[in-house]
């Protein structure tokens, strides 16, 4: 399916179903999480196994597949010592996500690149390593470079994902932007002392309002919210819609991280995320999917949902 095709289907409000998780499920898989990278530099000995996940979420309902480049600009890949190899590790994870397109029956799935502002994490945390805070040029040139190289390499859109610092997530649409490709944005939440949806920026408490500012005017064809808990998503997919008007999407996450691991504790039952998807759907999102520490069952549930929603207009 061409991008544009689905693009016209998201215009007729028709459901498309996002993949899951591809980092927490190389680990899940039994694949060593890199102490510095995470999942960045996950894919020089593990291609194959990627194409398999792809694979795997293709053939339960999946229609857009992420190629797995969330951890692995220069930011994440120069500390853990493979900076020399920036352009081989994105280029073989697009590579494996479009050698799964081409081996799935149809080769229908359209293939997205992973751009997030991820810096490096502090160990034992899901927390950015303040000792560690690039400038922002620098951040500027990590995120040209990748999206450049993800652009080269063939994907046919870009996600902006777990978009939650203001700054930082304006460098990456920048960046994205300049590509000339289609964008998807996804903003990340938690929530406040009081239980209020905020950023997810864990220095400050900072509004979502600080991160969806950035969406209009941006040629931003969908946005949502992703890697936040299920019951996240509503509040902050209400934000979203104050100032966006394209198509919502959804992909929460379940578990926690540690760096450079994923707990995959009190991970939601795909049942129960099943009904989740049908609430979304029925307030208006349109995209639905899974982030870290959810899985096949979870797409699977994500596929029940469309059918039930479609079922009941």
């Amino acid at each position: 399916m061409s991008y544009e095709k689905l693009k016209g289907r998201l215009d007729d409000g028709s459901v498309v179903i996002l993949d899951g998780a591809t980092g927490t499920e190389l680990q899940r898989r039994g694949v060593d999480m890199d102490p510095a990278a995470w999942c960045g530099v996950a894919t020089l000995e593990n291609d194959r196994l990627l194409s398999e996940i792809h694979r795997d979420y293709i053939a339960v309902g999946a229609e857009v597949i992420t190629a797995n480049t969330f951890a692995s600009s220069r930011l994440m890949l120069s500390p853990a010592g493979y900076g020399d190899r920036v352009e081989e590790i994105n280029r073989r994870a697009v590579e494996a996500a479009l050698n799964a397109r081409e081996a799935a029956p149809g080769g229908k799935a359209v293939v997205a690149g992973s751009l997030s502002h991820m810096i490096p994490i502090a160990e034992g945390t899901d927390k950015s390593d303040l000792s560690a805070i690039p400038s922002d040029a620098a951040l500027s040139d990590a995120l040209h470079e990748l999206a450049g190289i993800l652009k080269a390499s063939g994907v046919d859109l870009i996600i902006l994902e777990m978009m939650y610092h203001p700054v930082r997530a304006k460098l990456a649409l920048e960046a994205a932007q300049a590509t000339g490709l289609p964008i998807w944005f996804g903003l990340s939440a938690r929530r406040n002392d009081r239980g209020e949806a905020i950023s997810f920026y864990h220095v400050d408490d900072l509004p979502l309002s600080a991160v969806t500012g950035l969406l209009p005017g941006a040629g931003v064809d969908a946005a949502g919210c992703m890697h936040s808990g299920a019951d996240l998503i509503a509040a902050a997919q209400a934000e979203t819609r104050k100032v966006f008007d394209g198509t919502l999407m959804a992909y929460p996450d379940g578990g926690y991280f540690e760096m450079p691991d994923w707990r995959f504790v009190d991970v939601i039952d795909p049942q129960r995320m099943e009904d989740f998807f049908l609430d979304w759907l029925k307030q208006g999102t349109r995209i639905i999917g899974a982030c870290c520490g959810l899985t096949v069952e979870h797409i699977q549930a994500a596929v029940r949902a469309r059918d039930r929603f479609l079922e009941g207009l």
